[in-house]
């Protein structure tokens, strides 16, 4: 079967999951809190933490985790029923991925203005190379315990997991077009980490166990 039809109906459809919203939709249901008028106003699991709680952060995680690992597995059986070849499956897989964390970051139904990627970003790596995404997970959350810093964890974590698909592909252990997602995801979480690291090197960036201020008090 010819590739082209696939990535037509599954790169828009990873972009439209991914830009499901839950942060703000689980704020809204559980507390009626909208949390993109407190702290940072991101809609991701670390301002769910602050502001709302820890249960509903924790449903905010996995859910946003499942859709960047969600695309990648829409893809590789969609891609074995069409019985794609390894490489078009693995390009299949490493799009879906990608759009799944672009949906996130600048999701249509909130006119482009969504998180920073970090947890649908670790799902689609969870599910391209579970090596790398334990990676970035794990020195992530060691960051994030030692310097009380989510934004520090997340900045250091996903370059060294993206640079493990990189360096794994270049191996030969999968697809090098796993690479790419490597390194689209690390360029884009990071990017949209910016005024993170502006007030982490002046010393201003919240730290976890804070509580959130409105965006008024911030």
């Amino acid at each position: 079967m010819n590739a082209l039809p696939l990535f037509l109906l599954l790169i828009p459809g990873a972009y439209l999951v991914g830009a499901v919203p839950w942060g703000l939709l689980i704020g809204k249901w559980s507390s009626g809190v909208d949390v993109r008028s407190i702290g940072s106003g991101n809609i991701g699991s670390s301002n769910v933490l602050r502001s709302i709680g820890a249960k509903q952060a924790a449903l905010v995680l996995f859910l946003d985790i499942a859709k960047g690992t969600g695309a990648v597995l829409t893809a590789t059986a969609l891609a074995d029923v069409a019985e794609l070849s390894s490489l078009e499956t693995s390009y299949l897989e490493m799009s879906a991925a990608v759009a799944a964390l672009v949906g996130h970051n600048w999701p249509i139904y909130l006119k482009f203005k969504g998180g920073r990627g970090v947890a649908t970003g670790l799902g689609g790596m969870l599910a391209l190379f579970p090596i790398g995404g334990l990676i970035a997970f794990i020195i992530g959350v060691s960051l994030m315990k030692i310097t009380r810093y989510i934004s520090l964890g997340s900045i250091v974590g996903v370059p060294l997991g993206g640079l493990s698909l990189v360096l794994f592909g270049f191996l030969g252990e999968f697809s090098a077009v796993y690479g790419i997602y490597g390194g689209a995801a690390t360029i884009i979480i990071v990017g949209r980490h910016r005024a993170n690291i502006v007030r982490l090197l002046a010393g201003t960036e919240a730290q976890l166990g804070q509580p959130a201020k409105t965006k008024t008090e911030a």
